[in-house]
């Protein structure tokens, strides 16, 4: 199995610098390693000097969706695995994903569990972020479970379900996930192969109020493109209580525009 490791980065030089040492500890290590500037304006370029050994590739600022699917396309690996650079791995993690798809070689993408860091210390992990083999469909529509750097992906599935949505600032990966759990089995690795940092001010979950808002456009593009998807029941009732909590934020914090729109949709749900 050769994996290339595909690493969006955007003015995180000392983060992305402790991502790359823990691909390169790595006990099976990548084939390569594919680095996305999204338009940094600090020193990120010079993470070839210590790494002169990565693919480092610069692109003017269009967002994590578009660096990602950059790394993707540049890869010349039939096995894409993800590395946010704030986060990190654990050395044995590409060996468990090798070994876990030498097992069961139908599956064509895998996920393992992940630790949360904040302030140096593990911090408990939410138990709706609990990971899942069974119904991970169903259980992913409410919250995304997999995180980009705990995933391994064959990269057939671009080609059937698509890349990440450039359109959407945030929630791109639960977006993809859902396309592709829709259709296939996906394998939990149930360690925990990740470190993920939390709390930093540069975290895009940070930046943006309402993030239900970012699922609904997924649910809602899920449903377009499946409009007789067998879970469609299980989908509509999701994007009800999505609604619902977006439409209540909407008149607590007085957005008038938002509100109509809410209102509407629910109305098209037959609930409101």
């Amino acid at each position: 199995m050769e994996i290339a490791v595909v690493i969006p980065t955007y003015n995180r030089f000392a983060f992305l610098a402790q991502a790359l040492r823990s691909v390169y500890a790595q006990s099976f290590l990548p084939k390569e390693v594919i680095v996305v500037d999204d338009g940094s304006e600090d020193n990120t370029a010079e993470i070839t000097k210590e790494f002169p050994q990565i693919k480092y590739i610069f692109q003017k600022n269009r967002g994590v969706s578009a660096a990602r699917n950059l790394g993707v396309q540049s890869a010349s690996c039939e096995w894409i695995a993800f590395l946010d650079s704030d986060d990190r791995w654990e050395s044995q993690k590409l060996a468990m994903h090798r070994s876990y798809h030498e097992k069961y070689p139908e599956i064509k993408m895998s996920y393992t569990d992940e630790r949360w860091i904040r302030n140096d210390q593990e911090i408990h992990v939410p138990k709706k972020y609990q990971k899942v083999q069974e119904d991970l469909f169903e259980k992913s529509l409410k919250h995304c479970i997999i995180a980009p750097s705990s995933s391994l992906l064959h990269r057939s599935l671009f080609e059937d379900v698509g890349f990440f949505d450039e359109d959407l600032e945030v929630c791109e990966d639960y977006d993809l996930w859902l396309r592709i759990a829709s259709k296939y089995e996906i394998g939990l690795i149930g360690e925990k192969l990740i470190q993920k940092y939390a709390g930093h001010p540069e975290q895009l979950s940070l930046k943006h109020w309402g993030m239900d808002r970012f699922r609904v456009l997924a649910l809602e593009k899920l449903l377009m493109l499946h409009p007789e998807h067998t879970k469609k029941e299980e989908i509509v009732f999701v994007l009800q209580k999505k609604y619902q909590l977006l439409l209540q934020g909407a008149i607590k914090y007085n957005k008038t525009q938002s509100k109509k729109i809410y209102e509407e949709k629910l109305q098209k749900y037959c609930i409101f």
